[in-house]
């Protein structure tokens, strides 16, 4: 297949490209604005495989979208393009309507043209996978999971302008025919995570000496899946996945995050001890909690393993292990990104 990646630059877009070149004989257009979590640095080593393309496109213009679809002219589109980060949202939520919202919209539109372009057996294989996150479905208690079924319930600028993009699919599958399906995933962590994130934000912050911010009293709980299993995840849903059907990625990996900040404090305690003898554990600072902060997410991914065959390979622990010695043998990948342009600070406050 020709596969059309939008964000390919970003987080989980790189790791996704990755494994498509890698793992498999599809072709790969990626296609990403690069702002400010966009890197390309990422994909270096994909930079001249004859299978990979890259585009540099903003998914909100309209025009440039429609011409990269007319010269690639993609059987399958995957996409990923978003603002994602809450804190983010709650400064600046302008951008994330534009580029969730419009900028899906966009999307479906020009893939709505491409689709009603074709015939016969390439109609048949054409698919939209629109990527989206469990963020939309609120907040829960202490018990129960979020299921394909869960009531919509976005408690921030970002979750809502991604429910509003997940809506917007599945109505042009509704409406227009459009073969699309949905992928609702929970907190993704691993390799290439832009340094605003919790995980890559204590890893660095411990590294460096700082101290390591943590919401409130940490007890809000997510359910955490490894970065290489969501790909594995979205490439699966690709090839054998429903038509207007929607797929919830999870990890089953509920933690805390003080839980999961002492698990990093621990395992760079055992990979990279501190040379003045003390531990990282010391350095954990406790921050006013953000606004609209959710207690609790959690996925039952239970259809997807049921229908699929799709489960995380990564347990509670090897993951989080596999991602601090990433981020300690890669050093030279977070120095390119912290030289000034983004020092780790706290967004989304009351201010």
């Amino acid at each position: 297949m020709k596969i059309l990646v939008t964000g390919g630059a970003g987080f989980i877009g790189c790791n996704l490209v990755r494994t498509l070149i890698q793992d498999t004989e599809h072709s790969v257009l990626n296609l990403d604005a690069l702002t400010y979590a966009g890197n390309l640095h990422s994909l270096a080593e994909l930079e001249n495989h004859p299978r990979y393309q890259f585009s540099h496109t903003n998914i909100c213009d309209a025009q440039a979208l429609d011409k990269a679809f007319t010269d690639y002219q993609p059987d399958w589109i995957m996409h990923l393009a978003a603002e994602s980060h809450v804190d983010r949202s709650i400064d600046g939520p302008d951008a994330f309507i534009q580029t969730n919202v419009v900028g899906t919209l966009n999307m479906l539109q020009s893939a709505r043209r491409r689709y009603e372009s074709l015939k016969g057996t390439e109609k048949a294989a054409f698919r939209f996978l629109h990527v989206s996150t469990d963020e939309v479905y609120g907040s829960l208690g202490a018990e129960g999971l979020f299921s394909e079924t869960t009531p919509y319930d976005p408690h921030s600028p970002y979750s809502a302008s991604k429910a509003a993009s997940d809506h917007l699919a599945r109505t042009w599958g509704d409406t227009y025919d459009l073969p699309v399906i949905v992928t609702n995933c929970s907190n993704n962590y691993g390799p290439y995570q832009f340094p605003e994130k919790l995980i890559p934000v204590v890893l660095l912050k411990a590294l460096r000496g700082e101290a390591i911010p943590v919401y409130g009293n940490g007890e809000n709980i997510r359910d955490w899946l490894y970065v290489g299993d969501h790909a594995d995840a979205l490439h699966t849903v690709m090839a054998k996945g429903t038509i207007g059907e929607t797929y919830n990625i999870g990890g089953y990996n509920e933690r805390r995050n003080i839980d999961l900040v002492k698990l990093l404090c621990h395992l760079l305690d055992e990979l990279k001890p501190r040379t003045d003898g003390k531990r990282y554990a010391d350095q954990i600072t406790f921050v006013s909690d953000r606004p609209g902060h959710d207690l609790r997410y959690a996925i039952d991914a239970s259809k997807i393993k049921r229908e699929l065959g799709w489960t995380p390979q990564h347990d509670s622990t090897s993951g989080f292990r596999a991602t601090v010695q990433w981020y300690l043998n890669n050093t030279a990948w977070t120095d390119q990104i912290l030289d000034g342009s983004y020092q780790l600070e706290r967004l989304g406050g009351d201010s």
